[in-house]
């Protein structure tokens, strides 16, 4: 149960606070700037006004998990640290005397109250509109650009995990009957995929042929699992706990498997909007939800300032019918005008390779046509056939028994022309200086608040992540500026 207004409890010892805070205490700055009834409104609805137990304060619960943030420290040390440390008890408006909360209603909170809440554009929405009313934005510009987050769980090859669970449904048909080892198949010793899923598929058969085995519960279960496997791997060749993060690529040879956050960033390095996706996602195709988020918010967008990534034809005919400019290194390959929407694959600016709809990224690219004429070049990008084979989105992509897959893109396009006289204009020599901000950012957001790791699973998880982050560099931010 919720009260439906919240009720300031008074002590003998709260002038305590006026002692031991100090003014330039950076909780007592952010208490004296925002005020956090915006919580209470927004989580009402989630609690009941009349039945059950009496709730802690919405706004106090969230508090915690913001000192969680900006102290970069877990639910089980946020609350013992709120036991003894004043600032703490002053942060969270808990009288000195007050007891703390089981470290446990933490994560009750974030699973019961926060679940189905659009935390993420909340809380950008009111820093923004403080950074607005507080005249600390003045320009018309917005930074952008993505940073990847490590999944909480390290991921498996495909091919692993059913050598393991066939390996387990094995051992248990053999504790019932130990002269079957005689009439299974020969194991698959190569490293294979195609190989390992058809060795599992004749287990299961040989398994299913003998009934007195196959109807043991104990097998089945065993058994019914493998199936699964071979099923989520025909569609996935990268399995893990975290079955919303995907493998994304920081460089041709590199990659990582977790997350992206593409964010937009005014000049005075307040972040105007984020969007969290799995990490196999380009940058440039979030640039539209950026901008339409950054402008909601308040921010008057004349100029966008990139990378490679966000100067793709979509980007620059979305941006030219709103007269922005778009100050992002013009690269040919992300040309991709005549290509039909389901066909298109995404740029990766990093790894200057393409990346199927799959998340495969091409192994190779080569440029065609005669050099320095932009209307007869193209440049070809080469993709792992073999990935190709077991692809579940192959159908009008890959044709059985190609021996290779490309995909091809025109370098011409009237937009990029323009796009390229924009280059050589002061205006964008000077706007592209602002860049190297953002990366500054989104260092800051890793080295100090702890967001180069998921805390936990799943893609609601990691959006809840960044509200908290972003709110709080976006909060020391202000109180800088100020």
């Amino acid at each position: 149960m919720l009260v439906q207004q919240q009720t300031i409890q008074f002590s003998n010892h709260s002038t305590l606070y006026d002692l031991i805070v100090p003014k330039e205490n950076i909780l007592r700055k952010v208490n004296d700037l925002i005020d956090f009834s915006f919580i209470y409104d927004e989580l009402l609805n989630k609690y009941c006004t009349t039945n059950g137990r009496m709730a802690e304060s919405p706004v106090r619960m969230f508090k915690y998990l913001l000192l969680k943030t900006i102290y970069t420290v877990s639910d089980v040390d946020v609350v013992e640290r709120s036991r003894y440390d004043m600032s703490f008890k002053y942060f969270l408006d808990m009288n000195p005397e007050d007891d703390v909360i089981d470290p446990s209603s933490l994560t009750k909170f974030r699973k019961l109250r926060l679940k189905d809440t659009d935390l993420l554009n909340l809380l950008i929405n009111k820093t923004v509109t403080i950074a607005i009313e507080k005249g600390i934005i003045r320009s018309k510009s917005i930074i952008v650009d993505a940073t990847h987050t490590l999944s909480r769980s390290n991921p498996f090859l495909a091919i692993d995990v059913l050598r393991e669970r066939s390996k387990l449904l094995r051992k248990t048909v053999y504790t019932f009957d130990d002269q079957l080892k005689e009439r299974m198949p020969k194991k698959n010793t190569e490293n294979d995929l195609e190989k390992e899923l058809a060795y599992c598929r004749e287990l299961e058969k040989r398994i299913e042929n003998e009934p007195s085995i196959s109807s043991i519960p104990a097998v089945k279960e065993k058994l019914n699992l493998l199936q699964e496997t071979v099923e989520d791997t025909q569609e996935n060749l990268t399995l893990s706990k975290d079955t919303d993060a995907k493998i994304g690529h920081k460089s041709a040879d590199s990659s990582f498997f977790g997350y992206k956050t593409h964010l937009a960033m005014t000049e005075e390095r307040i972040i105007t909007a984020a969007v969290v996706t799995s990490g196999e996602k380009g940058d440039g195709p979030e640039l539209p939800k950026l901008l339409e988020i950054s402008q909601e918010n308040g921010v008057d967008v004349e100029t966008i300032i990139g990378d490679a990534a966000y100067s793709g034809k979509e980007n620059l005919k979305i941006t030219s019918g709103q007269n922005i400019k778009v100050v992002a290194k013009l690269n040919p390959s992300i040309t991709q005008g005549f290509r039909k929407d389901e066909d298109k694959f995404d740029y990766n600016k990093d790894a200057d390779r393409f990346v199927c709809p799959a998340g495969h990224i091409a192994i190779r690219k080569a440029r065609g046509g005669t050099k320095d004429v932009g209307a007869n070049q193209v440049d070809t990008y080469y993709f792992d056939v073999e990935k190709c084979k077991s692809c579940p989105l192959k159908e009008g992509c890959y044709k059985d028994g190609a021996k290779t897959k490309t995909y091809s893109v025109s370098i011409k396009s009237e937009l990029h022309q323009d796009q390229m006289a924009f280059q050589e204009t002061e205006y964008y020599k000077e706007k592209a200086k602002h860049r190297y901000k953002i990366e500054a950012k989104n260092s800051e957001l890793k080295n100090v608040h702890g967001y180069d790791r998921a805390i936990a699973y799943g893609i609601t998880n990691m959006q809840m992540q960044g509200a908290l982050a972003i709110f709080t560099v976006n909060l020391k931010r202000i109180l800088k500026l100020i």
